[in-house]
């Protein structure tokens, strides 16, 4: 959150997801990533740390790097959590997660579009949700992703990859899933840890 100019006069929506999640996500948009993409991180003005490389084949081993190097090779994911988990209470913050948006998406559109004060045109209600659904979002993938997917040379279906949770359950050992939880609370306490991993609060 410090990396941006906060201001009380914008709302601010953070999307909040399980970190094996987000790594089993994150490990697609990086290994089918093309020279484009590396390009434009690694030339960014003023970037700072060594350059974005290529993943490696095993994402368990991706994983450990993540785990052992705070979030490698990407942003510093715990700290990322704590700094907007600490102003959870603000009225222009809003916390979100993926979970939830999974398991109640008109719900969680509803309270996004109070939380925004915009109101919903009801005559538009069941266009919103289809064009929301993960579904929609597939088969019209360049309208979302990044410059419309043209970072993979897969197009941008292979961004909008699989939009679930729980892949890292047929990878990860119970060891490591338990290593991951305890880690969790050890970064950001119970409370937190514990809607980290299902929305709960």
């Amino acid at each position: 959150m410090d990396a941006l100019r906060f201001s009380p006069q914008a709302r601010y929506l953070y999307i909040g997801r399980d970190g094996r999640d987000v790594v089993w996500s994150l490990y697609n948009h990086h290994a089918n990533a093309n020279q484009s993409w590396y390009d434009a991180l690694n030339e960014t003005p003023g970037r700072i740390g060594p350059p974005i490389e290529p993943p490696p084949a095993d994402i368990r081993q991706y994983w450990h790097d993540w785990m052992e190097r705070e979030g490698h090779p990407f942003w510093p994911f715990w700290e990322n959590i704590r700094s907007w988990w600490q102003i959870r209470d603000l009225p222009n913050v809003k916390l979100v997660h993926f979970a939830d948006l999974k398991r109640d998406m008109p719900g969680e559109i509803r309270r996004i579009a109070e939380f925004l004060q915009i109101t919903i045109n009801e005559a538009t209600w069941e266009t919103i949700l289809e064009q929301c659904s993960f579904e929609w979002m597939k088969r019209n993938a360049t309208k979302s992703v990044p410059l419309g997917g043209s970072f993979w040379d897969a197009g941008a279906e292979v961004f909008i990859n699989k939009g679930q949770n729980g892949r890292w359950k047929d990878t990860l050992t119970a060891e490591e899933a338990a290593a991951y939880e305890q880690r969790a609370v050890a970064e950001l306490g119970p409370e937190c840890a514990r809607w980290l991993a299902s929305g709960e609060r």
